[in-house]
C-alpha cells in the first residue's frame, strides 16, 4: 500500500524558512515525477513545485520561483520542498504527490499525502 507522509509545517513569519519533506513508502518511486501543492482556504488547490524521477528537472509556479526549491532522495523514497522569504499568501496546506508524469496538473498525479499545514504570520 502507498503511503505519502509529510512533515516540517507550522507557524513562521513573514520573510522566514521552512522546510518540508515528503516520505513515500509500499513501493520505489524513482521512476516517478513528485511533486508539492497547496491549497489555501476557499481557494482551489494550486500546483507549487515538481522533480523528474531523476531529480535532473524541476519546475515551478511563478509565484514560488526563486524562493522555493524542491529535491529528491530516491535512497530514501523522500521528496524535500525549501521554502524561504515565505510570505503571508503562502499560507496554506501542502500536500506532496507523487505520479507517473511530470507535470503541473493535479490529475497527472496518482498519489497524495495528506498534507501538512503551513502558516504565514506577517
Amino acid at each position: 500500500q502507498v503511503q505519502l507522509v509529510e512533515s516540517g509545517g507550522g507557524l513562521v513569519q513573514a520573510g522566514n524558512s521552512l522546510r518540508l519533506s515528503c516520505a513515500a513508502s509500499g513501493r520505489t518511486f524513482s521512476n516517478y515525477a513528485m511533486g508539492w501543492f497547496r491549497q489555501a482556504p476557499g481557494k482551489e488547490r494550486e500546483f507549487v513545485a515538481a522533480v523528474s524521477g531523476s531529480g535532473r528537472a524541476t519546475t515551478y509556479a511563478s509565484s514560488v520561483k526563486n524562493r522555493f526549491t524542491i529535491s529528491r532522495d530516491n535512497a530514501k523514497n523522500t521528496v524535500y520542498l525549501e521554502m524561504s522569504n515565505l510570505k503571508p499568501e503562502d499560507t496554506a496546506v501542502y500536500y506532496c504527490t507523487v505520479g507517473p508524469a511530470f507535470a503541473v496538473r493535479a490529475a497527472a498525479y496518482a498519489y497524495w499525502g495528506q498534507g501538512t499545514q503551513v502558516t504565514v504570520s506577517s
